[in-house]
């Protein structure tokens, strides 16, 4: 078994063909997940480790609590609860949920083993804890009606993709991110084709003060004290704004590397919108 890991923000410990994963946060003796994280954002995370690491999964068994279509718009892996046609005998793979925000991805049928308990566990402020999770509960309810750009459940899927994975699109050699559907000509670009590596470097930063930030984000800037974001720019030429993740208490300097992970940004219409947020490389 290998030693703990951190892992765009969670921690991890992995056996030979099974991975345990959890948040590093506690409250009141329990593993609580952090203000942009969930079961959904952990799950992505925890595949995309599997991947990096050689494990073919084309399809996993997931637990109801997670949003099956956003691990198959960062992943590429499908489920059950995603694909009603899929084989539910031939699925090799399973997301199994703990009772605190920790998860186990494992081949079926294999007799998990104990894995040891990571130590770089921290107390989350329980008055931020307790503040962000009511935000986050009246953001979700369907009576909330944001006051922001209305993004359709339609147009949040036709761009999820390359917004989760960073695919993006090659044209004449030159890679395009964000994706575009057409050029400065009026001509029709091909599809996403091509991932962008998963790291950038900070070229500028910018801090939205409470009052100042879009009202998507109006129930949780105050609490976390305005939202910050980065441009940055990939190795393959890309550039992009990103927010951070929400429990990263980071000073950007121009010239740092940061890398990526799926995590919660806002809702709207009772649902989760999830997209890419930049994480500080650990030094």
């Amino acid at each position: 078994m290998s030693e703990n890991q951190h892992w765009k923000g969670y921690l991890v410990v992995e056996a030979e063909d099974s991975l345990y994963i959890q948040s590093p946060y506690v409250h009141e003796e329990k593993i609580v997940y952090g203000p942009d994280s969930d079961s959904t954002t952990m799950a992505v995370a925890a595949i995309q480790l599997m991947q990096i690491n050689g494990h073919q999964i084309n399809a996993i068994h997931l637990p109801e609590s997670i949003d099956a279509s956003t691990v198959y718009l960062a992943t590429g892996v499908d489920s059950p609860l995603h694909n009603d046609e899929l084989e539910f005998d031939e699925i090799k793979w399973d997301v199994l949920a703990g009772d605190e925000a920790t998860l186990v991805v494992a081949k079926v049928n294999t007799e998990i083993c104990d894995f040891d308990a990571p130590q770089d566990v921290e107390i989350i402020d329980a008055e931020f804890h307790n503040d962000m999770g009511e935000a986050w509960c009246l953001e979700q309810s369907t009576s909330n009606v944001s006051q922001g750009a209305y993004v359709s459940q339609s147009q949040y899927i036709e761009g999820a993709r390359a917004r989760l994975s960073l695919a993006s699109q090659n044209v004449d050699g030159n890679l395009i991110w964000p994706p575009r559907q057409l050029d400065s000509l009026g001509r029709r670009l091909p599809s996403e084709s091509e991932l962008l590596i998963g790291k950038a470097k900070v070229e500028s930063w910018t801090k939205l003060s409470a009052a100042g930030a879009p009202s998507e984000f109006s129930l949780r800037a105050p609490i976390l004290g305005g939202l910050q974001t980065l441009l940055v720019s990939f190795e393959q030429g890309p550039r992009g704004v990103f927010l951070v993740t929400d429990d990263v208490d980071y000073s950007p300097v121009i010239g740092d590397i940061v890398h990526f992970a799926v995590r919660k940004i806002y809702a709207q219409e009772g649902i989760i919108r999830y997209g890419l947020k930049a994480i500080p490389v650990r030094q």
